[in-house]
């Protein structure tokens, strides 16, 4: 039993997840297709939630068929990647445990596998321990043990332009060569930093050209999510005005983890409609409990580049921030100066590049700096 409908993290069946029909339907033809699939969006716009839906609805109606979510935000290494990789696999393509002990002990000829329990289930786990220099051997055994387990499977790899900053060279290569060679498996690639997930997949300069049907994740619908939050909310015997929701989807710009995350908050109020003033004070207190990292994030940055940060977050929006107008009515330094400071807002993903103009990537973030 979910005691909040507006889940922030993770991911608890239909019955939570909002809208996405289209998109749904979509990656699932694509995927029941034989194709492999790019997925692209800014972060917290629900990249995540749609693939586990996806692998819900495809898992209902094809039990034997088996997914792996695998998170390579966090890797800055191929041996980081062939880690995270071999714990979201092992152990799930064979059993009884003895039948898969004995597989993987036969693939696996330069690493050690451990068996310890899951903290939270208890279940035997698997683990790998291998040498770095043993990471590309461990990998092509990774995908073998993939591929001899005769399974259906659906590998998704989220933010996976990571591996464009990997040191170790030809990654992509490597990757696109066993994606090949491994038929009983389709992937989905998904990534939020769309200019590199872009590169990757339609310069032919890299391996992936053109290898993937491409998907690009807009906003959720107003109205669904408004129809979605509403009947949530008469749960608790709580009414959502049109117009006050209007307002709150429109100062987090329509952005899922950021709606979720204010009506997460709108949910545990013990009132019977949601008023400007309650909105307002949620998204204040969710301002205070961020507002140390807030600073400390501004502490990061040089003069210019503050300076910068702020006239956007004034703006709201700003389609050319090297116009004089611009430069003059915020009193920033030259053209040039200002360049090379939003280049490292990018790449640092404080700004985030929209088909509007430069924005603050993190909407609170964004809100807090115009009280500044």
């Amino acid at each position: 039993m979910i005691d909040n409908p507006f889940l922030i993290y993770g991911y608890e069946g239909p019955e939570y997840f909002c809208d996405r029909e289209q998109e749904t339907a979509e990656l699932i033809s694509a995927l029941k297709n034989g194709c492999n699939v790019t997925l692209m969006s800014p972060r917290r716009y629900g990249k995540t939630g749609l693939i586990l839906n996806c692998f819900h609805h495809l898992q209902e109606e094809k039990s034997e068929i088996v997914c792996f979510y695998v998170d390579i935000y966090a890797t800055h290494t191929l041996s980081d990647f062939v880690q995270t990789f071999g714990k979201a696999v092992l152990g799930k393509l064979d059993s009884p445990l003895q039948k898969m002990e004995g597989l993987i002990g036969k693939l696996f000829r330069n690493s050690q596998i451990t068996i310890s329990p899951d903290l939270i289930t208890g279940m035997p786990q698997l683990s790998l321990q291998f040498q770095p220099q043993h990471a590309v051997s461990t990998l092509e055994d990774i995908f073998s043990y993939i591929g001899q387990s005769g399974r259906r499977c659906i590998v998704a790899f989220d933010e996976f332009q990571q591996i464009s900053d990997y040191s170790e060279e030809n990654v992509e290569a490597l990757l696109r060569t066993y994606v090949q060679q491994t038929h009983n498996v389709h992937f989905i690639f998904s990534g939020s930093k769309q200019h590199l997930m872009s590169e990757m997949f339609n310069s032919p300069k890299h391996p992936f050209y053109r290898s993937t049907e491409k998907m690009s994740l807009k906003l959720l619908d107003e109205e669904k999510y408004y129809q979605f939050a509403a009947s949530k909310l008469t749960l608790r015997d709580v009414s959502l005005p049109r117009d006050v929701f209007h307002n709150i989807y429109k100062q987090v710009d329509g952005v899922t983890w950021y709606l979720q995350s204010v009506m997460n908050r709108l949910y545990r109020l013990k009132s019977q409609e949601v008023t400007e003033e309650a909105w307002h004070n949620v998204i204040g207190s969710i301002i205070k409990c961020e507002e140390d990292d807030y600073k400390r994030l501004m502490h990061l940055l040089t003069a210019n580049q503050s300076a910068l940060l702020l006239a956007i977050a004034r703006e709201g929006v700003v389609a050319e921030p090297m116009s004089g107008l611009f430069l003059r009515t915020h009193n920033l330094k030259s053209a040039s100066s200002v360049q090379r400071a939003l280049q490292y807002l990018v790449n640092e993903e404080y700004l985030y590049h929209s088909d509007e103009g430069y924005i603050i990537y993190d909407r609170f973030f964004g809100l807090w700096l115009k009280s500044v």
